[in-house]
C-alpha cells in the first residue's frame, strides 16, 4: 500500500497519442513510397499480372504512364495495382460526397394543439402538419388538457383521429395516441423518406420557377408587342390623341 505508487497521467501530445479522438486516416502509398521487394501485381483492368519485383512493378507503371498503388498492405506480398491515382482520389472523394447527401437525418418536429381548438386555428395547424410531412420529417402531435379537460380524453383522442385522416395521403400514423400525464401523444411518420421528399421539394420549385419565368416572358411578350403596334400607328399617322381631362383645361399660370 505505501510502495505502490499510482501511474502518472501522461501530459499534452502523449495524452493525444495514447487516446486520439479524431478519425484515423489510412493513406494509400503510393510508387516509390512502396519499400518492399516484390508485389502481387494487378493490371488497370483488373487482371492479374502475378508476383514481380518492385522494380519491374514501377517501370510498368511508368510505361503504362499509371501509378502503382498498394491496395493490400497486409498481404504478403501487398497487393499492388495499375491505376491512374488522381482520377481515383477524385472518383473516390465523389462517391463520399454523395453518400453523405443521401444521408437521411431523421427530425421530429412538434405539433401543439388544444383539444377545443378554434376550426380556423386547426387549418392553419394542420398546414404546418403537412409541410413538415411533405419535406420527409416525423411530426409529434401533442393534445394539451386543461382543468376539466383532463375528464375529457375522448375530445384529444378523436381530435387526433381527425387530423391522421386529414393528412393520410401523406402520412400515417407510427405511435397510436396516449395518454402522458396531462397529455395526449401521436406521431405520425411521413409515406416518402427524406431523400424522395426532397426531390420533390425541389422539383416544386423548379416548376413553380418556370412558371414564373413563363409569365414574365409572355408579360415582357405583351409590353413588346404594344409597343410596336403603338409605333405602327404613329408611323401611320393614325395615333389616338390622348384625351383631355379635367387638369388638361387649368391654366399653366
Amino acid at each position: 500500500m505505501g510502495g505502490e505508487r499510482l501511474p502518472r497521467r501522461p501530459r499534452g501530445g502523449t495524452q493525444e497519442r495514447i487516446n486520439p479522438g479524431g478519425p484515423i486516416t489510412i493513406e494509400l502509398r503510393v510508387n516509390e513510397r512502396i519499400r518492399v521487394p516484390e508485389v502481387r501485381l494487378v493490371g488497370p483492368n483488373g487482371e492479374q499480372v502475378g508476383i514481380v519485383r518492385i522494380e519491374d512493378a514501377l517501370r510498368l507503371a511508368q510505361e503504362a504512364d499509371l501509378d502503382l498503388v498498394e491496395v493490400a498492405a497486409t498481404a504478403r506480398p501487398p497487393v499492388c495495382k495499375l491505376m491512374d491515382f488522381g482520377k481515383y482520389k477524385y472518383e473516390t472523394a465523389q462517391k463520399a460526397r454523395e453518400s453523405r447527401r443521401n444521408q437521411t437525418n431523421t427530425v421530429i418536429k412538434e405539433m401543439k394543439l388544444r383539444p377545443k381548438i378554434d376550426p380556423h386555428d386547426y387549418e392553419t395547424k394542420k398546414g404546418h402538419v403537412v409541410r413538415f410531412l411533405k419535406a420527409g420529417d416525423k411530426v409529434k402531435i401533442t393534445i394539451m388538457f386543461r382543468g376539466r379537460e383532463q375528464s375529457r380524453p375522448e375530445l384529444g383522442f378523436r381530435l387526433l383521429q381527425r387530423l391522421a385522416e386529414d393528412v393520410s395521403d401523406l402520412g400515417f400514423v407510427e405511435s397510436s395516441p396516449r395518454q402522458d400525464g396531462r397529455n395526449m401523444i401521436m406521431v405520425l411518420g411521413p409515406h416518402k423518406k427524406k431523400s424522395e421528399a426532397r426531390v420533390d421539394v425541389e422539383a416544386e420549385k423548379a416548376k413553380r420557377k418556370a412558371e414564373r419565368e413563363a409569365d414574365e416572358q409572355a408579360e415582357r411578350a405583351e409590353r413588346a408587342e404594344q409597343a410596336q403596334a403603338h409605333e405602327a400607328e404613329r408611323a401611320a399617322g393614325t395615333t389616338t390623341k390622348k384625351p383631355k381631362g379635367p387638369a388638361d383645361n387649368l391654366d399653366p399660370e
